[in-house]
């Protein structure tokens, strides 16, 4: 569910919302939160909890990949140079013990090049038992499978926030469902359609419609930030890797 139809279901709850209060008013029966949550049953509640937990998830992953992401575009930013440096100078040992710092441990640059510079160290240690070619597939190799370990784990969560934003407002539906169907019943055992026989059923859905709104909203914004940033930090990897296997084939010509 894009954002758009989201919003047009947003409005159309606040239009609902608009157009009950004189009623609602006119009875008597109050339209505060605290009112519609006090009318609500068990099973609105049941899904109210739900949707609650849905919520709590998705903020949490999202500070959570908001932090990590911001400390990787930080420490690569400070390591990216420094590397560089040490590469320029022929000093692999050095540049291999700063890409294992902890200083560095949220940087996806820091993992891919390390994977690299170890393998490449590797097979220059082992007596050059493999030709040209075969030590800088090998070397291609170990940058690619740290660059999809590294891809992965910054994708961790991501998954979760898509979806919570796309089944979220179907949750909402579900207590808007049930909220309808207490409205109803009011209606059958007061044998009238009076706002004070179905006051309790329309709170239960208006209440159980705003929640699901309420946490599919921002779980879509989420989701499309960190999406665009983890295409942004894909792309910085790749071009990191192509950078460091020019380096090796420019070292063993």
């Amino acid at each position: 569910m894009n954002v758009r139809k989201i919003s047009r279901i947003a409005y159309a709850g606040l239009g609902m919302l608009a157009t009950a209060t004189p009623a609602f008013a006119q009875e008597g029966v109050g339209l505060d939160l605290i009112g519609m949550f006090e009318q609500m049953g068990a099973v609105a509640w049941a899904v109210a909890i739900v949707l609650f937990i849905m919520s709590f998830w998705s903020i949490g992953v999202a500070i959570e990949r908001i932090y990590t992401f911001s400390q990787a575009r930080k420490q690569s930013k400070l390591y990216a140079p420094q590397v560089a440096k040490h590469l320029k100078d022929g000093r692999l040992k050095e540049a291999i013990a700063l890409s294992a710092s902890k200083d560095y441990r949220y940087s996806h640059l820091a993992k891919v090049v390390l994977a690299g510079l170890q393998e490449y160290q590797f097979q220059q240690e082992s007596g050059g038992a493999l030709q040209r070619e075969d030590v800088l597939d090998t070397v291609r190799r170990s940058i690619q499978r740290a660059t999809a370990l590294t891809a992965s784990d910054l994708k961790k969560g991501i998954s979760a926030l898509a979806t919570i934003g796309s089944t979220a407002p179907f949750v909402g539906l579900l207590g808007t469902v049930v909220g309808v169907i207490n409205a109803f019943v009011g209606i059958a055992s007061t044998g009238s359609g009076g706002i004070g026989a179905v006051s309790a059923g329309i709170a239960e859905a208006l209440v159980e419609t705003a929640l699901g709104l309420f946490v599919a909203i921002p779980a879509v914004w989420f989701y499309n930030y960190l999406t665009s940033r983890l295409e942004y930090f894909n792309v910085e990897m790749d071009n990191s890797s192509s950078e460091l296997v020019d380096y090796f084939i420019k070292k063993t010509a």
